[in-house]
């Protein structure tokens, strides 16, 4: 059982890039030792941060692998994940500072230009589930150490109930990838509503679109390396396009950057 403490995880930005062909050790550079803490970790109410990275045997490992991928399009793009936690009850008030932030960094030449998003966007926290009696958190999750991490976009069939779709998913990730052990925890998240007005004053374009109602983002942290226990995700990804419940719409497996290095940079094509 995980001890009840207040603070608590209530919203994400998720962001996925591609820095340009040529500048990927730039890219990295300036995102970790600027944007990471200027753009974000230094705003109100933003409690914790992690970055990873997809290199190209990894991307190679996603899926669905077609156009029908709706995070990624082409389905392997997208190379550096960065995510961050915002405390329950204060989204306005991180991502109002974020959105005036962003615009004060670049008009004063702290931005980057030399990248791509694949798909930017707020989504709101639903609930975590975990493998162990006394597990690590969520709200520690990105502090933790996590060698890999896996992210999974699921589109709700419209004609299920939520409650009933939240359980069923649950009891799902218990049964395949917790039970084998592949991974330790999992949250779940859904889109923030009408975050356009938000998100629409980047001074770049965010990628895809996080999706409607019926979307949900599955983070799932591994202890080891994520190609490990690529395996036991395929099997849970069958399960769910094998029902009448959901689609697969995005899965991907990641590596946690080393900070301090540019390791993974010149892997990623």
């Amino acid at each position: 059982m995980v001890d009840d403490y207040p603070l608590k995880v209530g919203s994400m930005l998720f962001t996925l890039v591609d820095p340009n062909p040529g500048h990927e050790v730039a890219y990295n550079r300036w995102y970790e030792r600027d944007h990471f803490y200027g753009g974000c970790m230094t705003g109100p109410y933003c409690f914790a941060g992690g970055r990873w990275v997809s290199t190209r045997e990894l991307k190679d490992l996603r899926f669905p692998a077609d156009e029908t991928n709706a995070l990624a399009n082409p389905w392997d793009s997208g190379s550096y994940l960065a995510i961050y936690w915002v405390e329950d009850g204060h989204h306005d008030d991180h991502f109002n500072w974020g959105a005036q932030q962003v615009q004060h960094l670049y008009a004063g030449g702290r931005g980057f230009s030399e990248r791509k998003h694949a798909h930017t966007a707020l989504y709101d926290h639903v609930k975590n589930y975990y493998r162990d009696d006394d597990p690590v958190p969520m709200e520690l999750a990105l502090d933790h150490g996590y060698e890999g991490l896996v992210s999974v976009s699921i589109e709700k069939n419209s004609e299920m109930k939520t409650s009933e779709f939240e359980d069923w998913i649950e009891t799902l990730a218990s049964s395949t990838v917790f039970k084998s052990g592949a991974a330790e925890s999992c949250s779940i998240w859904k889109p923030v509503p009408g975050q356009d007005e938000m998100t629409g004053k980047a001074p770049m374009d965010l990628g895809t679109s996080p999706g409607g109602e019926n979307r949900y983002v599955q983070l799932f942290f591994i202890e080891k390396d994520p190609r490990e226990v690529w395996d036991d995700f395929i099997e849970y990804g069958k399960a769910v396009d094998s029902s009448d419940k959901a689609k697969i719409l995005f899965a991907a497996p990641f590596f946690a950057t080393v900070v301090g290095t540019d390791r993974y940079a010149d892997q990623l094509w």
